[in-house]
């Protein structure tokens, strides 16, 4: 547009120190997509996992196939299952301790069961969360780096214009919005990541009281089991 400067232009013009920040939140950018298209995909492949995982064990453990119930959460098919997990681990420590001959009471053989689960559940929440810290980070910091580029764009224009010696609005203004072109880049960076980041959060909890009650389930059928 004649008058005016495009993106490229303001690129090709910007100092050394504005262009790394820039390529900084690019990479940003791309880190923060990568993380969301990989953790939405796994808990898609989760749920779906979960949801056929479930009927299979509660209809052997219904029956009182125990080897059965285990060997269906150590399928393959179901290895992205949070449920699969934390219920496999449950189980196979109940037959462990019921047929290894460990000779504990029945309260003792709940409290070791239960924390197996527990020992389980933390270990799969804390695979779920991997990543996903970082869109928190991204968020956060990616308009305080977006506004560094801005600082260090505008201190250039004013030395430009300190070592010409020419002034006025026009002198100025194409040195500013260069540099502001560094915080629009960084809300563009962070607003997504931080949209990322909810919902995430929101499937990790979902995930967690999804846990929470088969386990609690579980311990219930291991406790008509040995009343």
């Amino acid at each position: 547009m004649e008058g005016g400067m495009n993106l490229v232009e303001m690129w090709s013009q910007m100092g050394f120190v504005a262009k790394g920040i820039g390529y900084i939140l690019f990479i940003m950018s791309f880190w923060s997509v990568g993380v969301a298209v990989e953790r939405i995909f796994t808990y898609k492949k989760a749920k779906d996992q979960s949801k056929l995982f479930a009927p299979q064990v509660a209809k052997h453990l219904k029956e009182g196939r125990l080897k059965e119930a285990i060997a269906v959460g150590n399928k393959k098919e179901y290895k992205y299952s949070h449920l699969a997990k934390v219920v496999g681990a449950g189980l196979s420590e109940y037959q462990f301790q019921t047929e290894g001959g460990g000779g504990l009471g029945r309260e003792d053989l709940l409290d070791t069961v239960r924390r197996a689960i527990q020992r389980s559940s933390a270990l799969t929440q804390s695979d779920l969360k991997k990543g996903v810290a970082s869109l928190a980070t991204i968020g956060s910091t990616a308009p305080f780096v977006g506004l560094l580029g801005t600082v260090v764009g505008i201190i250039n224009a004013f030395v430009g214009i300190a070592a010409t010696g020419s002034g006025g609005i026009g002198a100025v203004s194409a040195g500013i919005a260069e540099a502001l072109v560094e915080t629009a880049l960084g809300l563009v960076v962070a607003i997504p990541a931080v949209w990322f980041y909810n919902y995430l959060t929101g499937q990790i909890e979902y995930f967690q009281v999804e846990m929470d009650n088969s386990s609690s389930e579980l311990i219930d059928y291991f406790i008509k089991k040995t009343t």
